[in-house]
């Protein structure tokens, strides 16, 4: 029996040698396989060559079943993984599938979009801060229109009271970590973007190497300390930051751009209000659809400016007031002096 063991590791080298397909290796020894078997099963007991190949055929039929199996697995298992592959498409930066064609159609037809602007969309690399309130349709947002990669990052976990307001999070995803929450309801809504989820709060050491890697910051936290180091890190390295606040009834946007003519955030809001002045939404409560509005706001403006469409909010400040249904757009300026940005744009 063992010289038969020795035979086929044999044939099965000699296969390799010549670089046969594996397929046709293995219909060798099954070919062999099957003829000590059959030899076993035809030859009556005692003859010379069931002796020699271990007397009985139960050995042999064992040794095929497991080999089976095994084969058997290793397809089921790539069959499987083709099949992943296929329902979960990494983004290419070339010419768009037949499926993203049909779902950017609406965007396509556009005259200011059109198959170059969507191109950019899917080539560009957008960071998220915060996926609570505002980075809730954000990320939603962004996700549907196309946008190739997106950064989210955020330390905190979903809790049932996010849940007024934070709707890209649901009740079975309770006490998961946001950005993890907020990553599969984007991957469930477009498969074709490529979703990069860092678990952890935003801090001066890795605020740098994390903007490199984004052609657009969006700003959506309730805290100024991070307001402040996110625009101080987005001017330091020639960054757009698209910054939403809210409170209560009332919400703003604007682009802070200082590399290309704008002021940066500190241009307009060079003092931290007093403490209390300016409550979180825990503190002072939020209007539920708030922050979708502000949020829908601030990825329409990252949309803009990534296609190059329309004017976009770069030396504006818009202010909702959704308790009266008002808008404003007010014009802001670079500071004299900013100790930020320096004022010089």
């Amino acid at each position: 029996m063992l010289a038969l063991l020795v035979l086929m590791g044999a044939l099965w080298a000699l296969g390799w040698a010549l670089k046969l397909p594996v397929r046709l290796r293995l219909l060798m020894l099954g070919c062999l396989w099957a003829g000590v078997v059959s030899a076993h099963l035809l030859l009556p007991d005692g003859h010379p060559f069931r002796t020699a190949t271990g007397g009985r055929a139960e050995p042999w039929l064992v040794l095929g079943a497991l080999v089976g199996l095994t084969l058997g697995y290793r397809a089921l298992l790539a069959r499987l993984k083709r099949r992943a592959a296929g329902r979960v498409v990494p983004p290419a930066q070339g010419t768009f599938r037949p499926a993203e064609l049909e779902r950017y159609a609406r965007h396509i037809m556009l005259r200011e979009v059109g198959g170059p602007g969507q191109k950019r969309l899917k080539q560009a690399r957008v960071l998220v801060i915060g996926a609570g309130g505002l980075g809730s349709p954000v990320l939603l947002y962004l996700a549907a229109a196309g946008v190739g990669t997106i950064g989210v990052i955020d330390g905190d976990v979903v809790e049932a009271s996010n849940l007024q307001r934070q709707v890209i999070h649901t009740d079975a995803r309770i006490g998961t970590a946001k950005v993890a929450s907020a990553a599969e309801a984007m991957r469930a809504l477009n498969p074709f973007v490529e979703v990069r989820p860092y678990q952890r709060r935003l801090t001066e050491e890795i605020a740098a190497d994390l903007f490199a890697d984004h052609d657009l910051i969006l700003d959506g936290t309730d805290n100024f300390d991070t307001r402040y180091l996110a625009n101080r890190i987005a001017v330091r390295l020639g960054k757009p930051l698209i910054s939403g606040a809210i409170a209560q009834w009332e919400g703003q946007v604007s682009l802070y751009d200082p590399a290309r003519g704008g002021p940066c955030f500190e241009c307009v809001f060079p003092v931290r209000p007093a403490p209390g002045l300016v409550p979180s939404c825990a503190e002072a409560g939020v209007i539920a659809p708030l922050p979708g509005v502000i949020g829908a706001i601030m990825a329409l403006e990252a949309v803009k400016h990534l296609i190059g469409a329309g004017a976009t909010l770069r030396g504006a400040l818009l202010i909702h007031d959704a308790l009266w249904g008002e808008t404003r757009r007010i014009a802001v300026k670079a500071r004299e002096g900013c100790p930020v940005c320096g004022g010089r744009h």
